[in-house]
């Protein structure tokens, strides 16, 4: 019979493999055609456990209902997320897997394995010639590798991204699932597992089928990081879209005429403050951050991020943004600058705090576990920020994976099946009186 770590193990390199890659250039939901693949995928194996009630909507949300069990109906509805596709920071197609059975605690260096069609599979640490500016995973910077030592870790090939964010979660929940599936006597109550689209771009939220999940009463996503993290807020999130109209002559008489976009754009990017950045900021503290630039001499414009714990800081960086293109029109007579600004998602932390027994029962599991975990805030957001907005508290649970969106993630195979004991866990807890 195979063990739960085989099956954990099997799903996520199978999953890893499919190419979901998010396009925020593409306006329909999905983005990609990868997470069609990866999502009916996804209802084939559910339906493989036993789970009849599963469904794959026109929007690619897969949705699958356990039946709690006898004499457990009325206890309250429970769900699980994960979203399906990945992040378009660096490449994610042909994700090649590298399986370290016992990490010895050296450092690693990505790009120096050859791989066949399959997960390369490593005893330590990379033994062949590194190519020149090879990626390196170095125990000495990350503690949280250097834990890891004589356990079973999966990193990149060192020129993709690996899809721990977040196949490790569905790959995590899916087990789980098969585990209540199979041991009738762990008692649980209804829940429901959905697998979302276009988590990384925020494309799938206006298409969210609340309507088809029934009563939940709470919902927790695996979409986190270290062993432990369970994160219960997040920034209040915002994008801008900023236009440049410059004013364009013949460059050979363009002295006192021409207002060039290019620079417009490039002028006002300049305004950020640069102590207001990701990269300089941490913890509780917000930021500014340019994500695209494009466009000529007569159109220009510029993409960017607005992040903040606290919503009143997020408005008075949107206002700010108005002054910086007011000043940029000052600079480039003829030219005009607008910016349009979309809330992306709010802040879960109030939502969340009305509900305390939400994270009371993880604790309560974890306790049992002999797990200790620890709050922190995301510097980001997940789906279950949307969900918590829509009323159902959403906190997100570790998945055992780091790095994220860099060719450099890696995960913890036996962090991975904390997990998902933590998953069956708490749906017991949740059963109990």
């Amino acid at each position: 019979m195979e063990s739960m770590a085989d099956s954990l193990l099997d799903r996520f390199l199978r999953y890893v493999r499919i190419w979901t890659t998010s396009d925020k250039h593409v306006e329909a939901t999905p983005s990609s055609p990868g997470q069609w693949e990866l999502a009916r995928l996804l209802v084939e194996e559910l339906r493989n456990l036993g789970i009849g009630n599963v469904e794959l909507t026109e929007h690619c949300y897969v949705i699958a209902r356990l039946p709690a069990s006898s004499g457990y109906e009325s206890k309250p509805l429970l769900g699980f997320m994960a979203h399906l596709d990945t992040a378009q920071d660096v490449p994610g197609r042909d994700v090649k897997p590298v399986v370290v059975e016992r990490y010895d605690g050296k450092k690693i260096v990505l790009g120096g394995a050859i791989f066949g069609n399959g997960a390369a599979v490593s005893g330590g640490s990379e033994a062949t010639a590194p190519l020149p500016g090879s990626p390196v995973l170095d125990p000495e910077a990350d503690p949280g590798l250097a834990a890891q030592k004589g356990k079973m870790i999966i990193h990149t090939g060192g020129t993709t991204l690996l899809g721990a964010d977040d196949k490790a979660g569905i790959a995590e929940i899916i087990t789980a699932a098969g585990r209540l599936m199979a041991r009738r006597e762990l008692k649980h109550g209804p829940v429901v597992l959905i697998f979302s689209p276009d988590e990384e771009t925020g494309k799938g939220l206006p298409f969210f089928p609340q309507e088809k999940l029934g009563d939940l009463k709470a919902c927790y996503t695996l979409d986190g990081g270290a062993m432990g993290e369970v994160e219960s807020e997040c920034f209040n999130a915002y994008m801008a879209k900023v236009y440049f109209s410059g004013k364009v002559i013949h460059l050979g008489q363009a002295r006192g005429e021409l207002a060039n976009a290019c620079l417009m754009a490039a002028a006002f990017a300049t305004m950020l403050p640069r102590s207001e950045s990701p990269e300089a900021t941490d913890g509780y503290y917000g930021y500014y951050c340019p994500t695209e630039i494009s466009g000529g001499l007569e159109e220009a414009a510029l993409e960017l991020y607005i992040r903040d714990f606290d919503l009143n800081r997020a408005k008075e960086r949107i206002a700010a943004l108005e002054l910086f293109a007011r000043a940029v029109e000052a600079q480039f007579p003829g030219g005009t600058v607008k910016v349009d600004v979309t809330a992306q998602y709010y802040n879960m932390k109030e939502q969340i705090s009305r509900r305390p027994e939400v994270l009371a029962k993880l604790e309560e599991a974890a306790r049992r576990l002999g797990i200790s975990l620890s709050r922190k805030p995301i510097r980001g957001g997940t789906d279950g920020s949307r969900l918590t907005e829509l009323g159902v508290p959403t906190p997100n649970i570790f998945t055992g994976g780091r790095n994220f969106h860099s060719v450099k993630e890696w995960v913890s195979v036996p962090d991975m099946e904390i997990a998902c004991d933590l998953i069956v866990e708490l749906v017991t807890t949740w059963a109990e009186p």
